[in-house]
């Protein structure tokens, strides 16, 4: 049975994982019968009000929040070994592009968050296959740059040009589709970088969960 890392960057879409995307990578990786290891990292960030959708005042931990999505415990980042672990997928929402990553802030000379940044590198160094969802793809242009991954964020124009400039290289994808990187083990999805709705979305992610439990399989 695949042992599949779910990559959280904290619970809600304006600071932390978009759950839905987060809820429908876990529907469909507990219906293949996957073995599910949330994760996040260790970090306080500024929480949002998302009725509101302006900072609440106060801080949050990520890993704190992300376990409203787990329905349990969340493993710390730094201390999941690629040994664990036959894939990693990581869903969107903005705290993959301020959490996990500052592409929001800086885009293409953003940096990752340390212990994201190790894991996802000794996961493609190991060849085992990496997910991103929605917004996700720029936390693998700034950590694989180097390695030119071919990744997407659906068709947007700016932020397609800022994976770029991190060294990855942009496909225009439809919501319902995925775009695979044979040569570096990767799969990715616009989701709700095109939306327009939960049933939309769902298709693509249904597809990116399907490739990446048989990349998984292959390994």
């Amino acid at each position: 049975m695949a042992r599949i890392g779910v990559l959280l960057s904290g619970c809600g879409v304006l600071d932390g994982s978009e759950i839905h995307e987060a809820t429908l990578t876990l529907y469909f990786l507990n219906k293949a019968g996957a073995t599910v290891v949330c994760l996040a990292p260790d970090m306080t960030v500024e929480a949002m009000d998302h009725g509101a959708k302006k900072p609440m005042g106060e801080k949050r931990n990520v890993r704190v929040e992300a376990a409203r999505i787990a329905r349990g415990p969340v493993a710390d980042a730094a201390r999941v070994g690629v040994a664990e672990l036959d894939a990693l997928i990581l869903p969107g929402g903005l705290g993959a592009a301020k959490n996990l990553c500052d592409f929001a802030v800086n885009g293409a000379k953003g940096t990752v968050e340390p212990s994201v940044a190790a894991l996802l590198r000794a996961m493609h160094a190991a060849k085992k296959p990496i997910g991103a969802i929605c917004i996700a793809p720029a936390v693998l242009a700034l950590a694989l740059g180097e390695h030119h991954p071919e990744l997407t964020i659906g068709n947007d124009p700016g932020t397609a040009q800022g994976l770029e400039g991190a060294g990855a290289r942009h496909v225009n994808c439809p919501v319902d589709a995925v775009v695979v990187d044979a040569a570096n083990r990767l799969v990715s999805t616009p989701a709700y970088m095109l939306g327009p709705g939960i049933a939309d979305i769902a298709l693509g992610i249904d597809k990116l969960v399907a490739v990446v439990l048989d990349m998984a399989k292959a390994s």
